[in-house]
């Protein structure tokens, strides 16, 4: 597995908009107000073509653009590292337009993003054997009150953090929008941990960390970019912990996706499931988000975690897609140590 330059003090951020751009509120003046911190910092930033457009369906421009946005902002030597501007809904247009076999004979550099942006972190680690972060997106940053999750993205762009924790409280409701962009999370929820088997209270496991957004893995499942059986393959002894979380798919959905990958020989090797937050995960007919995992799932006799602190209902613990992980689990807390090997 690869990593990318660790960002110094006075590097530079290239920003990127391979989904959506920030071209409305609240984005637009959380980006700018982001890049206001970076600057105070120290940092110097670069800019890619999209991060202000909005004139794509689903992304910021058309496909072929933002694939060359991508490739141009990676390969790119002013940059240190990469922060997508945000999710979206239709990056795997951009696909066909992303060289990857340049980008592995290229020096590897952080490209981070989540959601929509699991598009390029999966396919980063699982085709280019190049580490990426599934954190949080630029705009993001523009927050009044920097929330410790940032500082944990941060201090993973820079080597400075490769240990992070589980947070107490979540949002449930956010008070940002287009009146109030800059407002930090509003944490009203406390964090509980669900485990199953549901007679345990704690667990440990350890294996190479891959996943994403659920939507986005199933949309590539099947097709000419999926290489994850022969990824799991080539780190069998290492084993995988899946880290998984949805936004759009309803629990039914989350059980539909979670069928595909297992029949598309995807969970091979597994040695754990985290599963974060679902956006939309209230019960349907009898089903809650908890039997739509582990009814599928179950039957490979590992730990899975729920409820952790990942994905659209933040915080969310920015991870290292492809390094090394070490999680252990007590009752509502939970650590995850990665290595850089």
């Amino acid at each position: 597995m690869r990593y990318g330059k660790f960002l110094e003090d006075g590097g530079t951020i290239g920003f990127v908009a391979p989904s959506f751009g920030c071209n409305i509120e609240p984005y637009f003046s959380g980006f700018n107000h982001a890049q206001e911190i970076f600057e105070d910092e120290g940092y110097r930033l670069v800019f890619g073509v999209n991060v202000y457009e909005g004139s794509g369906i689903g992304i910021s421009n058309k496909p072929e653009i933002c694939g060359r946005e991508f490739m141009d902002g990676y390969l790119d030597p002013e940059s240190d590292v990469l922060i997508s501007c945000g999710g979206g809904e239709l990056m795997c247009e951009i696909l066909d337009y992303v060289d990857f076999e340049i980008i592995t004979q290229a020096p590897p550099k952080w490209f981070m993003g989540y959601s929509d942006n699991t598009n390029i972190t999966f396919l980063l680690a699982t085709l280019c054997d190049t580490a990426s972060v599934y954190g949080p997106c630029a705009a993001t940053f523009g927050m009044k009150i920097w929330h410790e999750c940032l500082y944990d993205a941060i201090g993973i762009l820079r080597g400075e953090v490769h240990k992070v924790r589980g947070y107490d409280l979540w949002e449930k409701e956010s008070l940002k929008d287009e009146d109030h962009p800059l407002e930090p999370y509003n944490l009203t929820e406390p964090k509980i941990l669900t485990y199953y088997p549901d007679n345990r209270k704690e667990c440990a496991m350890e294996g190479r960390l891959l996943g994403g957004c659920l939507d986005t893995l199933v949309t590539l499942s099947g097709t000419r970019y999926d290489k994850v059986a022969e990824f799991a393959e080539k780190y069998k002894e290492d084993g995988i912990i899946w880290f998984l979380e949805a936004c759009d798919l309803t629990v039914f959905g989350i059980r539909r996706a979670l069928w595909q990958l297992d029949h598309n020989g995807w969970l091979k090797h597994t040695k754990g499931f985290l599963f974060g937050r679902p956006y939309n995960g209230a019960p349907l007919f009898g089903l809650d988000q908890y039997r739509a995992v582990t009814d599928i799932l179950g039957k490979y006799n590992v730990p899975i975690i729920m409820d952790v602190d990942l994905g659209h209902l933040p915080p969310a613990m920015p991870l290292v897609c492809g390094s090394y992980a070490k999680v252990r689990a007590k009752e509502n807390n939970i650590s995850i140590e990665m290595e850089f090997r």
